[in-house]
């Protein structure tokens, strides 16, 4: 039973939060009532006690109405009074004159801006929080406490104002339709300009070939360019040396010629023979 009662209320926190665009930590409201339920049945800290409910860190805040509320109640709740003293004070213009009840509405207001969760004992108030789209109320009952689960009023706003963000609003759908005829009128101005550039192209190139050629002529102007074919060119004659001749490109030591039925060789080179020993010999002699 435990773990259903946490699971519930962890569902009504991620609505609110993802809703209503409720922070941590947490900002909790209190009335005089709840207060003083706090301290009958000995539920403290009062913080710890509430965040374990919204598994989140709290900030508990409290009226000047409200402390005059308790004032006002005498001896009976004077240990209330002693305790909301240590709780922050939330600004209210009406000095501790009014009821406590019309003094939290009045806080709450339309749309609960400061997204306070308001812990009170009182079913009327509690009733017509839950009427106020974004208010979740926390209660409790003996030495437990308890956050309301979102009322069926609070649901459906909800759902009709994702309805309402995804269709158009009549100023949007009036911004989209000038949007379209401003585009529309540039496209067709565009298709026009288009036009008139293909007909003023076309009229210029049947105007050229319409001209006669006598005035191509008088003018120098030429039908197609002509270019100069480049001719072969014979080669650098410094880049060519004279071929070298070889007078003995087959060196051979005897030649040979036919004259008739013999053949003669010769000796294409003589033999130089030393004459050392002839002189030798003459000088003998």
């Amino acid at each position: 039973m435990r773990v259903r009662k946490q699971r519930r209320q962890r569902k009504a926190v991620r609505f609110y939060t993802a809703c209503f665009g409720f922070r941590q930590p947490f900002r909790v409201l209190c009335d005089g009532t709840f207060v003083h339920h706090l301290v009958v049945n000995k539920i403290a800290p009062a913080d710890k006690a509430l965040s374990d409910i919204l598994s989140a860190p709290v900030k508990l805040y409290t009226t000047r109405c409200v402390h005059n509320e308790l004032r006002r109640l005498g001896d009976s709740h004077a240990h209330s009074l002693d305790a909301i003293k240590h709780l922050a004070i939330a600004r209210c213009d009406h000095e501790g004159k009014m009821k406590a009840d019309c003094c939290i509405l009045e806080i709450i207001g339309e749309k609960n801006p400061e997204h306070f969760f308001v812990a009170t004992q009182d079913t009327d108030l509690r009733r017509k929080l839950l009427q106020i789209p974004g208010v979740p109320a926390i209660y409790g009952l003996r030495n437990a406490l308890f956050l309301e689960q979102p009322s069926t009023s609070q649901r459906q706003f909800v759902k009709t104002s994702e309805e309402g963000r995804l269709h158009m609003t009549g100023l949007e759908h009036k911004m989209l339709k000038k949007r379209t005829a401003n585009i529309l009128g540039a496209k067709e101005s565009k298709d026009s300009s288009d036009e008139q550039e293909d007909f003023g192209e076309q009229y210029l190139e049947s105007s050229a070939v319409t001209k006669p050629q006598a005035v191509k002529k008088e003018i120098g102007v030429k039908d197609k360019v002509q270019f100069k074919r480049k001719k072969a060119k014979g080669p650098n004659p410094l880049s060519c040396l004279k071929k070298k001749t070889h007078e003995n490109s087959k060196p051979s030591s005897e030649k040979e010629r036919k004259d008739g039925d013999g053949t003669i060789r010769s000796r294409g080179r003589k033999r130089k023979r030393s004459r050392k020993g002839k002189t030798s010999s003459d000088t003998a002699n």
